[in-house]
Formats: structure tokens, sequence, C-alpha cells
């Protein structure tokens, strides 16, 4: 789609990152407006380096190339994996670092992206393969936004992702550059997405959950609760010692009254271990306590075997996990099962572990928290 001259000038100053250092290099060189314009959409329709602009003149394009060498994407494909309606990419960042990303496509038509905004994760969940990696770092802004914007996905059929779902590798709310690439994603003129069509998936980091609410209140939120009684959840999600289940549901409760959004409760089902009655009634009640209830719904995801977790753990027979939804709405909660892609690639929730950080012997013990 052609931009016509009069609405180059019309693309907001960038959140901070490298579009923002671009943003204000062209400006000190004095370049019109409408050249930061000309870039960022070229980068939107698939251009890798700054040579590839052909829209800016050639000695803007080297003056570029000289100071941000050339290209502004922080991110290489460096393997790739597919299954079923699911493609599992590994991208190495400029610093060596890698995560994974997972693209899933719907029979109808549209795809959602997966993203990591660590490389590895600190919060040690006993039932996530990253768990085995420990945390290197937090990923910046521009390295998860890359993750969404990426060729590789524009360029298939149906076009770049219609969705985000912040659940890949690390606990998202431990990385203050999320907010930041929220803002991004979201922004007229640079991501564009409504704030409704993107995910974030917490364990429960309290203060920064009340934050997210605040900031992007309309953006989706998933609390992964994996066990109603205090004692057992820690042992699963161990920054239950820190911040309580009850102390987020509570920020939810506020968070729904003002929004009036639905929020997702995440719940592993895991064989012998959290799938039993006690649990089920102790999982209602816990919904039925909320200031709205009927905003609530609890979203049950059969266990995948990851590398590195607790090896005791099994997968219920798939149809435990309809029964245990089935008996959910019986007791008046809303709850389904989650669709899952990917367990074949090891791309399906919890198993995502960025292969090639085994391969070079980075062995800690903590984990990846999202469910």
């Amino acid at each position: 789609m052609s931009m016509r001259r009069s609405s180059l000038h019309e693309l907001p100053p960038p959140p901070p990152g490298i579009l923002s250092e671009v943003h204000s290099f062209l400006r000190g060189l004095g370049a019109p407006p409408y050249r930061y314009q000309q870039l960022v959409t070229a980068f939107q329709r698939g251009a890798q380096s700054f040579q590839e602009v052909r829209d800016l003149p050639s000695d803007l394009r080297q003056q570029l190339v000289s100071r941000f060498g050339l290209t502004v994407l922080p991110l290489e494909v460096e393997t790739v994996r597919t299954g079923a309606q699911v493609e599992k990419v590994l991208f190495r960042t400029r610093t060596g670092a890698r995560v994974e990303t997972v693209l899933s496509r719907y029979r109808a038509g549209w795809s959602s992206v997966c993203v990591s905004t660590q490389a590895g994760c600190g919060l040690a969940c006993s039932f996530c393969a990253t768990g085995a990696l420990g945390l290197e770092r937090n990923l910046s802004a521009d390295e998860i936004c890359a993750q969404v914007v990426h060729r590789r996905w524009s360029s298939e059929p149906g076009g770049a992702p219609k969705s985000v779902a912040f659940m890949g590798m690390g606990e998202a709310l431990a990385n203050p550059n999320v907010l930041t690439a929220l803002s991004v994603l979201t922004a007229p003129g640079y991501g564009g997405l409504s704030p409704r069509r993107i995910t974030v998936s917490t364990v429960g980091l309290a203060p920064a959950l009340a934050a997210l609410t605040e900031a992007h209140p309309q953006v989706t939120l998933t609390l992964s609760v994996h066990s109603p009684f205090p004692e057992q959840r820690a042992q699963l999600i161990p920054l239950e010692r820190r911040f309580t289940l009850e102390e987020n549901l509570a920020i939810l409760d506020r968070h729904v009254l003002r929004a009036r959004r639905k929020t997702y409760l995440a719940y592993l089902l895991i064989e012998g271990i959290n799938d039993s009655e006690e649990h089920l009634a102790a999982l209602a009640r816990l919904v039925q306590r909320r200031s709205r209830p009927e905003l609530f719904h609890v979203s049950v995801i059969r266990y995948n075997a990851a590398f590195g977790a607790d090896p005791s753990f099994r997968a219920p027979e798939s149809s435990r996990v309809d029964d245990f939804v089935a008996r959910l709405h019986r007791l008046g909660v809303n709850a389904t099962r989650r669709q899952q892609f990917g367990a074949d690639i090891d791309a399906a929730c919890g198993q995502l572990r960025a292969e090639s950080l085994g391969r070079l012997g980075r062995r800690r013990p903590s984990g990846d928290p999202r469910g």
C-alpha cells in the first residue's frame, strides 16, 4: 500500500530503543521527517538492511550504515523446526543470546506468534524446560518486537501475525522492557496491534502485574495458578513464597472492575499432582470468590513432558482433561481446554529451552515460569 507524502509527517516519535536512536540521528542530519517514515515503512514491509530501503537517497543510506551497521534488526535465524500448524524458530541476538519463538497457524487463515522475553529464566518453576538454563539476561524491547515483525512471518500466506502471546521463554513481568515493547507493538504507525490481540502471561510478579494493568489496561492477562493450595503452588511456582496467588488475584479483581476485561487463569493439569476432586473444588471456590467471577476464565492445559522439568510429572489422559473442564462447568466456572500445537517439536507450553543453549553447556538451577 502506497503512503501519501502528506501523511509521512504523522508518525509519532518512537518509544525508547533503536528506532528512537535512528529518529534522533536523522533529525541531527537535518533529514526531512518523511525520511524516517520511509525507513520504518520499508522495514515493516520486510527490508532487512538499510541498503534495501530504496526510497532513501544512497548517501543517506550509507550514513545510516556507518552509524548503525547494516541493519537495525537485532535477530538472526539460527535454526527452524516445523510441525503441524507450527513453526519454532531459534533466534540469535547480536550478543549471542539464543531465544525461541513459535508461530501457530490456524485453519481459519490467521496466525499467532508466541514470543520470548528473556534468554532463559530465573524463577525455577518445576514444570518448565527453561528451568534447566537459568537466566542469561532480559531481552531488549527491540529484540522482543523483532520476534513479532520478522520477515519470516510476514512473507508467509496470511501475512504478519494477527495476535501476540508473551508466553515464550522467561517471565514477561520480570523484564521491564516488556512495557516498552507493548507500547511499540500497539502504537499507530509502528506495530499498530490492538492491545486486545496481545496476551501477557505471568506466574504472578505482583508489583509488575499492578503496573501492567495501569499502563496497558486493555491487554489480555493470563495468571498461572496450577494449584489452588499455597503450599503445593509454592512447590510448582517458587515465586508464590514472595507474591502469593491471593495477592495477584486481588490485583486482577481490581483490574476487571475497572477494565471490564475477561482475565484468564491458566491451570496446568498434571496427573496425580493437581487433578483431584479436592483440587477441582478448591479451584472453583477460588474463582467464585472473585469480584466478577464471570470475567475469570480457567484455561486448562494438558501437561507437556519437558526437558529439565520434574521427571515424576506425567501428562493426564486427554479424556481426563476434558472431564476436568466439564466438571468446572458444572460448578459454574467458565473454562476451556487450551488448544495446543507443537508438542512434537518441543514447541508447546513449558517446552521452550533454546536447544543450542543446552549444547553450549549452560546449566543453572532455575526456570521459565510460564504456563
